[in-house]
């Protein structure tokens, strides 16, 4: 990728991109061999926060069909210009193209480690779970409590026995009450500091704030609670805040003995907040025995967590 002062450009034909396509190492990266591509294997992925493309780029590379989703206009848009231009010049760099679609819309129509959750409900109870997604007619508009019925935008139906209804999140009364949230329902912050865009002097950290790249998660909280800290301090001592960094870890259990999980790492720049730069998720090629280690591995990471938050 290439990104000058005055335009932000993304290229897949040369620079960086074209260095690690061909001197990168091929199915012995680290995140080929998180996202499955071993053995013979070549999964097909979705990613939901597609960004400058560089890891879906890669991943189409080493033979695998990548969708990429990105909600933001602008990037969806210089997606889409950078990916014609690597398809106009042909050869291989045309193929890999042709693994990529590119999908403008809300990842909200995905949802974190997916794939893997999916491939566990199949595994583990198989016909018991569907998932369908809002653009699919997952979004709800009306709720028959009597009959215990949801009723979708797209004219379905669903009834059961117990229903547990979700509504469409938002920050809390709290901040709403103080004027911290924007039309959205969420508070604008500087992504830096988390001091709030609207009000100043006041801090917001979590699921409220409006993070980048980051997921709304404990993990993620806790970390930016830190971060938060450390600004609110070196204020009031008068001095430099350093440079921060940002780190999320989530670990989820498809059954006791069945454990998947996600990690990430994250900076800050002026121009693009809060954004990722490393990490990668449990294998979709995996035995038993690695499921179950992630599982134990869930119970240290949930001690661990909660230690540090609550002492």
């Amino acid at each position: 990728m290439k990104q000058f002062a005055k335009e932000l450009r993304i290229d897949f034909v040369g620079g960086a991109v074209a260095h690690r396509l061909q001197f990168g190492g091929g199915r012995g990266q680290s995140l080929a061999k998180a996202m499955g591509l071993r053995g013979g294997k070549t999964p097909m992925i979705i990613d939901a926060t597609a960004g400058l493309g560089r890891d879906a780029f890669l991943l189409a590379s080493l033979g695998a069909q990548v969708t990429l989703i990105e909600r933001s206009e602008r990037m969806h848009s210089l997606l889409a210009q950078g990916m014609d231009r690597a398809a106009r010049e042909g050869g291989e760099l045309r193929e890999i193209i042709g693994r990529m679609s590119l999908l403008k819309g809300d990842a909200k129509d995905t949802f974190s480690k997916q794939a893997l959750f999916m491939q566990g409900w199949e595994e583990l109870y198989p016909g018991m779970i569907e998932w369908v997604s809002g653009s699919k007619g997952g979004r709800i508009d009306v709720i028959d409590v009597a009959t215990r019925s949801l009723h979708t935008e797209s004219g379905d139906t669903h009834k059961g026995d117990v229903v547990n209804f979700i509504p469409p999140q938002k920050a809390g009364v709290i901040a709403q009450h103080a004027g911290l949230t924007n039309n959205d329902g969420w508070c604008p912050v500087n992504q830096r500091t988390f001091e709030s865009k609207v009000h100043n002097d006041i801090h917001v950290i979590g699921d409220a704030s409006i993070a980048g790249s980051m997921p709304k998660s404990g993990f993620a909280a806790n970390s930016q609670g830190k971060v938060c800290a450390a600004a609110i301090v070196t204020f009031l001592r008068g001095v430099p805040m350093p440079e921060p960094s940002y780190v999320n870890t989530c670990y989820s259990l498809v059954s006791p003995d069945y454990g998947i999980s996600v990690a990430a790492v994250y900076r800050y720049s002026e121009d693009k907040g809060i954004y990722k730069t490393g990490g990668g998720v449990s294998p979709l090629i995996a035995d038993e025995k690695y499921r179950l280690w992630e599982a134990r591995y869930a119970e240290g990471w949930y001690d661990s967590i909660t230690m540090d938050v609550f002492g």
